[in-house]
């Protein structure tokens, strides 16, 4: 009897072990591995052109793939979820965030999280979704998230994702490009890992230069930073050689590092500093460009529980960096009590000199 049991237990113990490495096998063999540099479509690519000295503005949003409302916490800020809590819920915080865009009449959009076939969003394409709300905008989309089952947490996985980043235009894009930043995790982490970009779109300017956008998402969660480290060398290189070329250069996003000029300690908080948060590199900025941020206003919230005002650690993530060649006029954040989203809009206006 006793030999029995073994046999069982063994016998299913070393089935557990075959689907493991099976299926570790099959998503190391599978890997979305991109190249570095690869052109994207460009949808409802508008005609108009950009000009100098006229005004125009620019929103970031990381909208957590519309699943990471107030109620919501997030497994990997050391909460329990890793989905949206129903498909209600997402077509909700959708609607309100398409709403609150639509109103907010930005020429320019950067969307970071945005899933178009996930598990953790109920399938459900957010960037048809969003279309509905901004009819008047080109779209760019390029995947930053691609996996077939992300088995964790163990028993509520994510499951299948699909998703990445949108950048929205009402002004003509001569091409757009997605660009992979460098940096993995070990093997096997790295497969369920995010693989991260910045979408590029170059918009030509009637004085016969460019006006180049770059939407970005930073490393998270990476111990100790290297990774974002790695991206933002990276980037580094890329704003000098398209400085050198004397372009016009904006680039925001989702940076997730503490951004120059914002204090998260301006913010009434419970919670101590997360360890996944770091300041920014004070030797990063090119010589002569500028932070278009508001420090008034918190872009993010931890997930580890969800939002209470005055309980969560918040801090300002999201923002811009512009070339010397641009003048900031305004940047507001807009405080939207994570109604949405665990993130918050920044909207800022420009001018080409």
């Amino acid at each position: 009897m006793i030999r029995k049991m073994l046999w069982t237990f063994g016998g299913i113990a070393f089935a557990i072990l075959l689907f493991a490495g099976g299926f570790l096998l099959y998503v190391t063999v599978t890997d979305y591995r991109p190249d570095e540099i690869e052109p994207i479509v460009m949808t409802n690519n508008p005609d108009r052109v950009m000009e100098t000295g006229n005004a125009f503005t620019v929103t970031t949003f990381n909208i957590g793939y519309a699943g990471l409302d107030r109620n919501q916490d997030f497994f990997m800020d050391g909460g329990t979820g890793s989905r949206s809590s129903s498909r209600r819920q997402t077509e909700l915080n959708l609607r309100g965030i398409g709403t609150f865009l639509s109103g907010l009449r930005s020429d320019i959009l950067f969307i970071q999280e945005v899933d178009i076939d996930s598990s953790r969003s109920y399938g459900i394409n957010e960037v048809d979704s969003l279309k509905v709300f901004l009819p008047e905008h080109g779209f760019s989309y390029a995947d930053n998230y691609k996996m077939p089952w992300v088995p964790v947490p163990v028993l509520h996985p994510m499951g299948h994702v699909r998703g990445g980043l949108l950048t929205l235009s009402k002004y003509s894009s001569s091409r757009a490009t997605r660009y992979s930043l460098p940096g993995e995790e070990k093997w096997p982490r790295q497969q369920f890992d995010l693989d991260r970009a910045f979408i590029e779109n170059r918009i030509p300017v009637k004085s016969g230069k460019e006006l180049v956008l770059v939407n970005l998402h930073l490393s998270a969660f990476d111990k100790g930073g290297n990774i974002r480290k790695q991206q933002l060398q990276y980037l580094k290189t890329y704003i000098q050689k398209e400085t050198a070329s004397g372009n016009y250069l904006i680039i925001g996003g989702d940076w997730n590092h503490s951004l120059p000029g914002t204090d998260p300690k301006a913010f009434k908080t419970a919670q101590a500093w997360p360890e996944w948060l770091q300041p920014f590199p004070g030797d990063f900025k090119p010589e002569g460009f500028q932070w278009a941020v508001d420090k008034n206003v918190p872009s993010v919230r931890t997930v580890d529980v969800p939002f209470k005002d005055g309980l969560n650690f918040r801090a300002v993530i999201d923002g811009f960096l512009v070339s010397p060649n641009i003048e900031i006029l305004h940047v507001e954040g807009y405080d939207l009590k994570h109604e949405h989203s665990d993130h918050n809009p920044v909207k800022a206006e420009f001018v080409l000199k």
